[in-house]
């Protein structure tokens, strides 16, 4: 079983953030500062170029919406 996640995995990618960053103010998250810590996730496995800003917002947003 692959336990890899990509840039799709947007809820899955949501779920890890919040474990390693429970404390977070989401509104003080640059998409730089977003990109590198998913990019640190262990579980994390896709190209790092593919990556763009819409991207980066649709994972915070849905962070955000995880929150309320």
């Amino acid at each position: 079983m692959d336990n890899t996640i990509g840039w799709e995995s947007t809820y899955e990618i949501v779920k890890l953030l919040k474990a390693y960053h429970p404390e977070q103010v989401l509104d003080t998250i640059s998409l730089n500062t977003l990109r590198d810590w998913i990019l640190a996730l262990p579980q994390f496995d896709d190209d790092p170029q593919l990556v763009n800003d819409r991207i980066l917002q649709e994972i915070l947003i849905e962070w955000i919406e995880e929150n309320l």
